[in-house]
């Protein structure tokens, strides 16, 4: 971890903070990185789901292999 000067806008402040339900600026920035992160994540797997890039689930032996 490092310490750091930021600028930034008490009012979008005041709104993601209370989007987030988070109480203070570090809590806040913390849950945002951790919210971006889990987007990234999830649009990755849509990604990869629409693209059935590595997957198998196009495959009839192995769906009806997952029915049985």
């Amino acid at each position: 971890m490092r310490k750091t000067t930021l600028e930034f806008d008490e009012a979008v402040f005041e709104q993601v903070r209370h989007v987030l339900g988070t109480r203070g600026l570090k809590a806040t920035v913390r849950r945002a990185f951790e919210e971006v992160l889990a987007s990234d994540a999830r649009r990755r797997a849509l990604r990869q789901l629409q693209e059935m890039d590595g997957l198998d689930l196009d495959c009839p032996d192995v769906v009806d292999d997952a029915w049985r």
